[in-house]
């Protein structure tokens, strides 16, 4: 599965709003909301907050991957943006987050979200690509980059 099998311009966004780590993850989870697969938004927004206590999910190189696993999703959910600001996420290496990908499975679906995690940690270490997206100005040219870059992604 690829990345831009799952996300639409519909879940991306340039510019999105929110001064906190909280405010940012609940607007990814709005963005997410809306795609037939959610079952019950609120559900996954506590799947995905309970996670979060857990351990930061603001990985470093100023990315964040906020995701979780539950029952209240029919299929693999996902959004993806790049901030107004930087936002201070208590990321591990103490460094503000602008780019922000939302991820959220079937408990059962362990496989597939293991593997998409995965493979958006290794896109997004690649700083070149972290760098497009942050000029990107479209929901589309976003897509466009993940695109490019999956097309020269092969499997470990």
């Amino acid at each position: 599965m690829k990345i831009t099998d799952i996300l639409t311009e519909q879940s991306v966004r340039t510019g999105l709003e929110g001064s906190s780590k909280t405010d940012i993850i609940n607007a990814m989870i709005d963005l997410a909301g809306s795609q037939k697969a959610v079952q019950n938004k609120e559900r996954m927004r506590q799947a995905i907050l309970e996670r979060e206590k857990i351990m930061s999910t603001g990985v470093g190189s100023g990315f964040a991957i906020p995701h979780g696993k539950t029952d209240a999703v029919s299929d693999i959910v996902a959004a993806f943006a790049v901030t107004a600001q930087p936002i201070d996420y208590q990321s591990l290496d103490d460094q503000p987050v602008r780019l922000v990908f939302l991820l959220v499975g079937r408990d059962n679906m362990v496989g597939p979200h293991i593997k998409l995690l995965s493979r958006i940690s290794r896109l997004m270490n690649k700083e070149d690509f972290r760098k497009r997206l942050l000029e990107a100005e479209s929901p589309k040219e976003i897509l466009d980059i993940f695109r490019q870059e999956e097309s020269t992604y092969t499997e470990a």
